[in-house]
């Protein structure tokens, strides 16, 4: 990474102060829409934390991955205990934005059709009429997706990576834009069953809300005070700020963001990196590194800036990265967790300056 002036630079003279200035910013050459001062779209997307913090107390992190996701047409999966608003958290997003949402709470009797839809015979016309399932709609809400036999998760497959399903035979797109947010608790839970690693890898992010601070709790305990009521969302106030066509507009800004040859070579080496690791059974796919590299453009147009820079991939690395590798058994004995190999993986792999 570059290096701003140090206190040394005050002590010469004024052009070459300014020309050392100019040298210590983000050099991404041939940038071909440097950003604009104010961007009233992307202003629009910034509004909806705002909307959300009237409901949800913190978890400021796991809201932008929710953004960025949205933006470039990736899937969340928000883990943690009971109670600490996971479901509150995706409502609360899909009140702020101006889009068809579906609400599926996943139990162990529930069956495939019940997401996708079936074929039902039509008496009136002597014939079978496909009738669509809740996941033809614009944000899916999965809640507690660990809940349901492997054979109900499989449901979701082709919609979260191809945008479709196939029912009878024939195959039928989901409206635009399409994400799935599921909820999840912890595996040491009873009554859950874990996800399969080809339906992890079709998330973008896996997002952990952990337990509030106390400052944090009693600000939630003030609001339930004064009457807040997470059933009635409306009443906090919040309002959609973005609607599809903004999203369109946006991800066409998305796709015209900087990424340097070099950005793009870090974001193949952490990959690399996972793949090699010894205590990893199983390192990043070709898709999560692609993931990777639309999640930091839209990273880097939420923060105005128009070109991605290391920091962007590292911000992201671990909600993007944590959840598509394996830990060994002998690495999990030896008491490492995956933060901890990521963080190693991180701090070893040369950064691009």
């Amino acid at each position: 990474m570059t290096q701003t002036p140090g206190e040394n630079s005050a002590q010469q003279p004024t052009q070459t102060q300014a020309a050392q200035s100019q040298s210590a910013q983000p050099q991404p050459t041939q940038e071909p829409h440097p950003p604009q001062e104010r961007d009233p779209l992307r202003e629009a997307f910034v509004d909806v934390r705002a909307q959300i913090a009237k409901a949800v107390v913190g978890q400021d992190e796991a809201v932008t991955g929710m953004l960025i996701a949205l933006l470039c047409q990736g899937h969340v999966l928000l883990e943690g205990v009971p109670g600490v608003a996971k479901t509150l958290l995706v409502r609360s997003f899909a009140k702020s934005v101006s889009l068809d949402n579906t609400r599926i709470q996943f139990t162990p009797d529930l069956m495939p059709s019940d997401v996708t839809g079936s074929l039902v015979y039509d008496a009136s016309v002597s014939n079978f009429e496909f009738r669509p399932g809740p996941v033809f709609t614009n944000i899916l809400i999965a809640d507690e997706i660990n809940r349901t036999p492997p054979k109900t998760q499989s449901a979701l497959l082709e919609a979260m990576e191809e945008h479709q399903v196939s029912v009878g035979g024939g195959s039928r797109a989901l409206p635009e834009p399409f994400m799935v947010a599921a909820t999840q608790n912890p595996l040491e839970y009873e009554g859950t069953y874990p996800l399969p690693e080809a339906q992890l890898d079709r998330f973008l992010f896996k997002l952990a809300l952990g337990l509030p601070e106390r400052e944090l709790e009693l600000e939630i305990l003030n609001r339930h005070a004064h009457g807040f009521d997470a059933s009635h969302l409306a009443e906090a106030g919040l309002t959609p700020v973005v609607d599809a066509d903004m999203i369109a507009q946006a991800r066409e800004r998305i796709a015209e963001i900087y990424i340097a040859p070099q950005v793009i070579t870090y974001i193949v080496d952490l990959a690399r990196a996972t793949r090699e690791a010894p205590s990893l059974a199983l390192g990043v796919s070709p898709r999560g590194a692609t993931r990777m590299l639309g999640a930091a453009r839209a990273f880097a147009w939420l923060s105005g800036r128009g070109y991605v820079t290391p920091d962007d991939v590292k911000a992201l690395a671990h909600m993007a990265l944590g959840h598509r590798v394996i830990l060994r058994p002998e690495a999990q004995m030896d008491g490492l967790n995956v933060d901890q190999v990521l963080n190693s993986i991180i701090a070893t792999t040369e950064v691009p300056r």
